[in-house]
């Protein structure tokens, strides 16, 4: 843990701050003419639609949606997946009087598109090679544009947006906050590209290693990986984030994990897993104790 605890984020490009402040200007300049529709979902507290919306390039995103059958809605949520993308919604988060958005990110689940693979370990290579055109950045404006979405349809959530993210939603979530200052509280959970140089050298599964396959066969993409990196962004959010960070994980190299935490320089909460990606005697003991951290957690939201 203290080795954990002491690594910092790696160095930034020059025009990091403003690389990904322009493209949040350009995407606040859409209206994602947000659509609902009744899904097939069935549940004793919310009612289950389905949900699309209009994304940067002219990209449909499809996904969920979550409304309470009782009481008026006082909060809105944006929720990230994992790089397995997602088959449906959560109906297990603990915050009351939630609106909730399942947004699947392009190119996975109900938002996949040719020529964009949703095997994560080509869809993490999609553009690598153009600064501006790299698959993740349009998935951090996916997400920008999910909160639009859940303004256009909740307006009186306003102030009281949060999000949550899992592995590959909470590297996206890390990239996208610092910008966004509609999410006002966020919730990452073993979460993806942070510190890129690490990420190249560690062993790991899934995306990370197809990224390091690459790397090897092409060299030179930590010049465009820079600017994708979670922990670097970190270091630029402001609202209070809870991060649940793995002692031991094959797909996502805890010192990473550990470096988007350490990055954050204002209120920060940290859950320890013994475990990320994987099965382990007390993971049922843990999700439970870190669901009871984050409804307390969001209750300030």
């Amino acid at each position: 843990m203290e080795q954990l605890l002491r690594i910092a984020p790696p160095p930034q490009p020059w025009d990091f701050e403003s690389f990904w402040r322009s493209r949040y200007e350009r995407a606040m300049q859409l209206e994602p003419q947000p659509r609902l529709t009744p899904g097939n979902g069935s549940h004793p507290d919310y009612d289950c639609y389905d949900l699309a919306y209009r994304s940067t390039g002219d990209f449909e995103i499809g996904g969920w949606a979550l409304i309470p059958k009782r009481g008026p809605v006082t909060r809105g949520v944006v929720v990230g997946h994992g790089y397995g993308g997602r088959d449906g919604p959560d109906y297990h988060l603990p915050i009351a009087g939630a609106a909730f958005l399942f947004p699947c990110f392009r190119g996975l689940s109900r938002s996949r598109r040719w020529p964009i693979s949703d095997n994560p370990h080509y869809h993490v290579l999609h553009n690598i090679h153009k600064k501006d055109r790299y698959i993740l950045g349009g998935c951090v404006e996916d997400l920008w544009l999910a909160v639009s979405a859940l303004l256009r349809l909740f307006p009186a959530v306003a102030g009281h947006v949060a999000y949550l993210g899992i592995s590959f939603g909470g590297g996206i979530g890390a990239l996208a906050l610092p910008w966004d200052l509609r999410i006002r509280r966020a919730h990452f959970n073993v979460p993806t590209f942070g510190h890129h140089p690490l990420r190249l050298q560690l062993p790991s599964t899934g995306s990370a290693a197809a990224v390091q396959v690459y790397q090897r066969e092409h060299g030179h993409i930590l010049d465009i990986l820079s600017y994708y990196d979670a922990a670097v962004a970190a270091q630029y959010i402001r609202i209070p984030v809870h991060v649940a960070a793995a002692l031991a994980d094959p797909a996502v190299a805890p010192p990473g994990q550990f470096s988007i935490y350490n990055g954050l320089p204002g209120e920060k909460r940290l859950f320890v897993l013994d475990k990320g990606h994987l099965d382990y005697p007390r993971r049922v003991e843990q999700e439970n104790a870190l669901l009871a951290e984050l409804h307390h957690f969001f209750s300030e939201l």
